[in-house]
Parts: structure tokens; C-alpha cells; sequence
């Protein structure tokens, strides 16, 4: 209850104020905010605005010479990637820009043809196009891989020839700039991307580059390796063995009580071995073949007898010699064929062999002192070789392929202690470094101080005492009793204390005045002549002024 009278009091006060009154306060109100909120715009705006950002560097640089030549004053971001020009000047560096056509990696995809029209364009010309398009949409996509900063892609794509009996492969060079500048675990991707975006390329004919200028990627012939593929294998190699051995010493020696440090030297030839394998113990009968033969044979002979005189045969002359064989002869033959078990065997590698492996250990000492005691000599050198031991069977260590593992106990700087945390800041930096914030905040509060003070405070005075004045002077004029309140002399006399006013029906009791005030009110009323303060009531307060002039007529007229 006591809240809802405080309420209706309020809103009633507020009405008495009348539309004009209530009208300059809202105009009060509203000229103290704009000022607050001017002030906090101008003092809180930065110093600088963002123009553009994810800018290559010729862009930068480009865009930097445009604008040192206009006499725009400009910055870089930390990461090269972003220019800032003072407040108030982004548009006009951005017109400026727009007329040197800058920036342009933003018009490197099929936007191009959008500035081509199909009129007076060549063939040759259309094909420069597209080739420049796919570029354009290709870089973007491999832009928006994770840990690349920008990339550059040169496509060449085979002719079409109706009397070529071999068409031409296409083929595509992609050069990258990583963070950092030695990530290359998406060269593989970046080759696939590219070979799938582009019809019948195949992943072999990309070659994807690093800003350093080594070659991440290339066709698989031997010819043509990279020569940073065995540096980057042998990276890999080592940063796993590294990983196992800390792995394994760990738990033992614990965090930071010791290094490892391991060089491998890796051999890539490719080896193809082809092997044929008899066992002649393993033998399955393939086919049998028996052959038999018999042979009999009678030869005779027989002589013509011939004389002596006339050497001449003579049919009637017996023979003397008659040769007469024979031959008998037989064969057997049995051919069995058998199966040989037979094996062939090829192999062809085309990864990697370990040809050397070296591999250094660091042991802080006064762990291993802690561990054995301080004087043991014996525990330490026998603890020092359990390390190379362990160190060994973490590497893979092989004497065969010459491989050396060293271990030492050192002395560690600061004991093998881990860093020491960065102390959190403490209040007066924090305040220092938003010391510019604290006095733009600082300044935004005094001015809105000062501007309610001497601005909206005497404005309120001003328009609340009005009222009270307006209504303390109708009340003399209607009197104690409504009867006109006239002094012998011509002058208006003041009503008595707490006299009620006719109005709309509804009786507003005045407080009574101190005697000082009293005085004070009298003096001013006194100096003044009835008809202008009339005037001046009926200027403040027309309808109260007239409700008591109407009950001065009505008390005339019924006397």
C-alpha cells in the first residue's frame, strides 16, 4: 500500500506540472543523454579501425604504397595478414583502393568472368580465363585447410588436338606457406584435392612445394624424388624413437631429469628380388612310359666262282665261300616323369631400412645420486648401464648395423627443476595496462557529472518550483472563505495556510510557508502591481485562474 500511494502521489505531481513543463523536462532529459552519449562515443571510438584483413603480402604491400601515397596513415597487423587505418578514414582508403583495383586476391576464382563479357573474347582468352578460375577456386580450398596461410596453384592442362595420336597429361604445381613452416602432414591431401579437381589428373603428376623452397611432395619415380623426403622421414624416424625411449624413462628417472637426442640415417632403395625355390624331397610321378622291343635277324652270304684263264665267272663252278650270321637283340625301356615341388618368390620394397641409428642420453646426476646415494660409485655405473639398456631395447639398438648409444650423468642447470610459473599479474599492472580505458571511463563520468549538475539540476528547480508559486498565488486570490482576498490599499492579500484550492473537484492542501519565506513572498507581492500578477497567473495556470474568477462571479451575483 505504501508503494502503490507513492505511486499515485508521483504520477499526480507529474500531472500537476502541466504539458509544457513536462514537455521541457523530457527536452532536459533528452539533451543531458545525447551529451552523456556523445561524450562516451568520442572518448571510448579506437584509435584505429580494421580496412581489410586475410590479405596476402603483395596485397599488403600494394595496399601500403596506395596509402602512404594519399597521405592515409596506416598499420600491420602482427601476423602480417591485416591493415588498420586511423578512425574516420575507412571509407575514403577504401574508395581509394577500389579505384587502384587493390585488393585483388579477392578476385581470383570464376568472379573473373563476371568482369569478361563474351563480346571480342578469343578462345585463347576464355581458356586463360577458365585456367585462371580453377587456380583461383583451388587455392581458396586448400586456404581453408588447417595450418595453411596461403597457397599459389599453376595448372597446365593438356590441348585438345583432333590429329594427335598421344594427348598431352595434365599436371599442377601447388606452393604453400604452413604454420609452422615444417608441418607437412597435408601435402598428401593437398595432392589428392587438386588431382580430383582436375579431370583425368592423376595424384603423381602434382608436385606440392613449401614457401622455403623445399619440395614436399612429388611424382613417385626415382628420378624425379624429393630431395626433402629422406630429411623429412628422417625427422619422423627420430621424433618416434625419441618418444619410446621417453616413454620409457619416465617413470624411472621422471620428467625433466633427463634429454634424448637421436639421429637416424635411413636407406630408401627401392629392391625387387626374384627366387625360385626346388625341393626335391617333395616328388609326384607326372607320367610312365615302358617301351619293349625284340629283334632276330639271319644274314647270308654266298661267292660266285670265277677261272683263272679268263677271269670270267662260272655258273657251274661251285663257290667255296658262303658267310652266313645271324643276330638276335632285345630292349626295354621304362621313362617315369616326376613333379618337382617348385616355389617362386618376389619381393619388392619400396619403404624404408634403418641403416645407422645413434642415439644420446643425458641423466641428471643428483637424481641418480638420490636414487643409489651419494657415495656409491658401484649403484651409479650400474644404474648408468640399466639406462643404456633400457635406451637400447626402446631404439631397437642392433650392433650388426653399427649402431651407438651414449648415456651420461650430467649435472642439470637449476637441478632438473621444472620452469617456474609466470607470476599472474599483479593489480597495479592490470591497471596500467587498462589505463587508457580507466580514464576514458573516468572522463565519460565527470562529464555526465558535470552536465546533470549544472544542466539538469537547475532545470528541474527551475521547472518544479513553478507549480508551487503558480499555485500559492491562485490560492490569494480566491481567499479563505473562495471571496476575493483585495487589501484596503489595492493589493491582493495571501491566502491563510493550508486554504483549500477549487478546482476540478479536488482539495490541494499547501504547507504553511516558514516566516522568512513568509516575508520574503509578501515583499515580492507587494512589488508588484495586482494586474500583472494576474497576468502572469493566468500565463502559468489558465484554468485554475479561471475556476476562481467564476467563483467570484457566482459570489457577486448571489449577494
Amino acid at each position: 500500500m505504501f508503494g502503490r500511494e507513492q505511486a499515485e502521489r508521483l504520477w499526480s505531481n507529474i500531472v500537476d506540472l502541466g504539458a509544457r513543463r513536462l514537455i521541457a523536462l523530457g527536452l532536459v532529459g533528452l539533451l543531458v543523454f545525447l551529451g552523456v552519449g556523445v561524450g562516451a562515443y568520442y572518448l571510448s571510438r579506437p584509435a584505429q579501425e580494421m580496412l581489410y584483413t586475410g590479405l596476402s603480402r603483395e596485397d599488403v604491400s600494394r595496399i601500403g604504397g596506395v596509402l602512404k601515397d594519399n597521405g592515409i596513415p596506416f598499420d600491420v597487423s602482427s601476423d602480417g595478414t591485416a591493415v588498420l587505418v586511423s578512425f574516420g578514414h575507412t571509407a575514403q582508403a577504401r574508395m581509394l583502393l577500389a579505384e587502384k583495383g587493390l585488393p585483388q586476391s579477392s578476385k581470383s576464382g570464376y568472379e573473373l568472368f563476371n568482369d569478361l563479357g563474351s563480346l571480342g573474347m578469343t578462345s585463347f582468352m576464355q581458356e586463360v580465363t577458365r585456367v585462371r578460375a580453377l587456380e583461383g577456386e583451388i587455392a581458396r580450398t586448400i586456404q581453408g585447410m588447417k595450418g595453411v596461410r596461403a597457397a599459389r596453384v599453376h595448372l597446365v592442362l593438356p590441348d585438345r588436338g583432333s590429329f594427335r595420336r598421344d594427348q598431352q597429361p595434365a599436371s599442377a604445381s601447388v606452393v604453400v606457406r604452413t604454420e609452422p613452416a615444417d608441418d607437412t602432414s597435408g601435402a598428401q591431401a593437398i595432392r589428392q584435392l587438386v588431382a580430383s579437381a582436375i579431370p583425368g589428373m592423376k595424384p603423381d603428376r602434382v608436385t606440392v612445394i613449401g614457401s622455403e623452397g623445399t619440395v614436399l611432395l612429388a611424382g613417385d619415380d626415382a628420378g624425379t624424388a624429393p630431395t626433402g623426403k629422406m630429411a623429412t622421414l628422417e625427422k619422423s624416424v627420430s621424433r618416434e624413437m625419441q618418444d619410446n625411449i621417453r616413454r620409457t624413462l619416465a617413470p624411472y628417472l621422471g620428467v625433466g631429469n633427463f634429454e634424448i637426442s637421436v639421429a637416424t640415417q635411413l636407406n630408401t632403395d627401392k629392391t625387387s628380388t626374384n627366387e625360385t625355390i626346388f625341393n626335391p624331397d617333395q616328388r609326384v610321378e607326372r607320367s610312365v612310359r615302358s617301351v619293349r622291343e625284340s629283334e632276330n635277324a639271319q644274314n647270308r652270304n654266298s661267292q660266285r666262282p670265277t677261272s683263272a684263264q679268263e677271269n670270267l665267272p662260272d655258273q657251274r663252278t661251285r663257290s667255296d665261300g658262303n658267310d652266313q650270321s645271324s643276330n638276335e637283340s632285345s630292349k626295354k625301356e621304362d621313362l617315369t616323369n616326376y613333379e618337382i615341388s617348385q616355389k617362386t618368390v618376389q619381393t619388392v620394397s619400396d619403404g624404408y631400412a634403418i641403416r645407422r641409428l645413434s642415439v644420446a642420453v643425458l641423466v641428471n646426476r643428483s637424481r641418480l645420486t638420490a636414487l643409489a646415494g651419494p657415495d656409491d660409485k658401484a649403484s651409479l655405473d650400474k644404474q648408468i648401464a640399466e639406462i643404456e639398456e633400457l635406451v637400447g631395447s626402446a631404439a631397437g639398438f642392433s650392433k650388426e648395423r653399427g649402431d651407438t648409444i651414449k648415456v651420461a650423468a650430467v649435472g642439470f642447470v637449476n637441478d632438473g627443476q621444472p620452469m617456474e610459473p609466470v607470476p599472474p599479474l599483479s593489480l597495479t599492472d592490470v591497471m596500467m595496462k587498462q589505463s587508457g580505458t580507466l580514464i576514458n571511463a573516468a572522463t565519460i563520468l565527470v562529464v555526465a557529472g558535470l552536465l546533470i549538475w549544472f544542466g539538469l539540476r537547475p532545470a528541474l528547480r527551475a521547472i518544479l518550483a513553478t507549480p508551487e508559486t503558480a499555485q500559492s498565488e491562485v490560492a490569494a486570490l480566491a481567499g479563505p472563505e473562495g471571496a476575493p482576498a483585495l487589501a484596503a490599499d489595492g493589493t491582493m492579500a495571501l491566502a491563510a495556510p493550508g486554504a483549500a484550492l477549487p478546482g476540478s473537484g479536488e482539495a490541494a492542501k499547501l504547507p504553511a510557508p516558514g516566516v522568512a519565506g513568509l516575508l520574503e513572498e509578501l515583499e515580492d507581492k507587494m512589488a508588484r502591481s495586482p494586474q500583472k500578477r494576474l497576468e502572469q497567473l493566468i500565463d502559468i495556470d489558465e484554468e485554475q485562474v479561471a475556476a476562481v474568477l467564476k467563483r467570484w462571479l457566482m459570489r457577486e451575483e448571489a449577494a
